[in-house]
């Protein structure tokens, strides 16, 4: 059966915005107590078995770059967006060690990790408090990585295996109260046999002394923590960089399905994938930058082959850049400008669809799309739980679905408008039948998820307009 949906907009546009867009009250409740690795090693959790989907913003230089006022504006305004995860370092990439804070306090007494300061750590547990006011968890880097391994980045190299142990106690004894950390260590770095001592000393200084917040590696571009330290027991999920080559679905195929398939079993996340306006491959003259559509392609992709979240992340705001900085990269608009972009507004949908329908049987489901031949820039990919099945369509090509595959008789269809989170009802199918089905239209932006729930079960999203 060949189905082409035409969609009618019920509400105003001022109207959908007024009861979608925004995130009302906290972004989550710490009441459900801390942050856990689920019962299956696929997804996070809270103490109480509540889910936690984690809907991440890449803020790197939050801490070092913000004044505590430019600070709380950034955080209401990623609350309102529905972010519950921000990223953000201690030692700074950018002169992180050179140049003073807002609060004119350099992090460290003569660059020695194993004496902080107290005037700069203040402004940061002031943030940090602040992030979790708006019940966002701060995804606290222990420091970028060129102060390990220098490389690319400016350095210096300021660590080694003992004041890294040193300097991993100090700030796992000062925030382990805390309610809202995840650490992160690696920032931007591989694993190597010369530097891995230094990571390993450090992260399990941090687990001795903080048993009560997970822990990661942030690794370099198309890589995967996995690939030096999944078997520590220190590492709780891995974090994955598909990072800002291109417009493909291959970055999914090569770094988050190997580690779904990792034994023995972590949980998996993309923490930075092609961020709105970076420029493609860092070549704008040739490629020109991301927008809205490549970062919800890197989401929904990443999402539904099998990450237990995602991480947003726009160029300017990670960098925080403002008058009087130098742009890196390419940068053009300063970051209060762009914190308003239309993805980061459209990541709001991608977190309410996932908190709409059990979360813990989720599994990847490609199988059920029986397409031939798809281009990697169009790849139309599938999750599933036990009583639905998610089918995410990124430019509107038509999809040939086994809906045999289903596993009950009849199922429900709805259309999710991933740009306005508007679902639209879309009737009731038998399920004894291969589906040929698309949105009406075929665009680079026209991205769409088609819902199939169990008929028999009571499914509902928020803002739904049924027909």
């Amino acid at each position: 059966m060949r189905l082409i949906f035409t969609f009618v907009y019920l509400v105003s546009a001022s109207q959908l915005w007024a009861q979608e867009r925004f995130w009302r009250g906290p972004s989550i409740d710490f009441g459900h107590g801390k942050l856990e690795v689920s019962e299956n090693k696929r997804f996070l959790q809270f103490e109480d078995g509540t889910p936690f989907f984690w809907m991440g913003d890449t803020a790197w230089e939050l801490f070092h770059r913000l004044s505590k006022k430019e600070a709380e504006h950034y955080l209401e305004n990623r609350r309102k967006k529905g972010f519950n995860v921000v990223q953000a370092v201690l030692l700074a990439e950018l002169d992180g060690l050179t140049t003073a804070n807002a609060e004119r306090a350099l992090p460290l007494i003569d660059q020695d990790p194993t004496k902080i300061n107290e005037k700069y750590f203040e402004h940061v547990d002031w943030i940090i408090r602040k992030a979790e006011e708006k019940g966002i968890f701060i995804g606290l880097v222990t420091n970028w990585g060129d102060k390990v391994d220098k490389r690319h980045g400016v350095g210096p190299e300021i660590f080694d295996v003992e004041n890294a142990k040193t300097y991993g106690e100090i700030l796992a004894k000062r925030y382990r109260d805390f309610q809202n950390i995840i650490w992160i260590i690696g920032a931007d770095r591989p694993g190597s046999e010369e530097k891995n001592p230094i990571w390993i000393a450090m992260a399990k200084a941090i687990k001795a002394n903080d048993p009560n917040h997970l822990l990661t590696f942030h690794p370099n571009g198309a890589h995967s923590s996995s690939q030096w330290f999944h078997d520590e027991e220190w590492l709780d999920f891995n974090m994955v960089q598909t990072s800002h080559h291109e417009r493909s679905y291959s970055a999914y195929i090569l770094r988050i399905q190997p580690d779904y398939q990792r034994r023995p079993v972590k949980p998996v996340l993309d923490g930075e994938p092609r961020y709105e306006h970076f420029p493609v491959n860092w070549n704008p003259e040739t490629f020109g930058y991301f927008d809205d559509a490549d970062v919800r392609q890197a989401a929904y992709w990443s999402v539904f082959s099998g990450s237990f979240g995602h991480t947003y992340g726009c160029h300017s705001v990670w960098q925080m850049y403002a008058p009087g900085k130098e742009p890196v990269r390419w940068a053009r608009h300063y970051w209060y400008d762009d914190i308003d972009l239309p993805g980061a507004w459209d990541m709001i949908h991608l977190r309410r669809l996932m908190e709409s329908r059990p979360f813990f049987d989720r599994i990847p489901f490609n199988e059920i799309v029986l397409n031939g031949y798809m281009p990697e820039t169009e790849y139309i990919t599938a999750t599933r739980g036990k009583d639905y099945v998610l089918v995410y369509f990124p430019t509107g090509k038509s999809a040939m679905l086994d809906l045999n595959l289903c596993g009950w008789p009849e199922a429900q269809l709805s259309w999710l408008n991933c740009q306005t989170g508007e679902v639209t009802k879309a009737g009731i199918q038998t399920t004894n039948q291969i589906l040929d089905i698309s949105p009406e239209t075929r665009f680079r932006c026209n991205d769409w998820v088609l819902v199939i729930d169990n008929a028999a079960q009571q499914f509902d999203l928020p803002g739904t307009i049924k027909n």
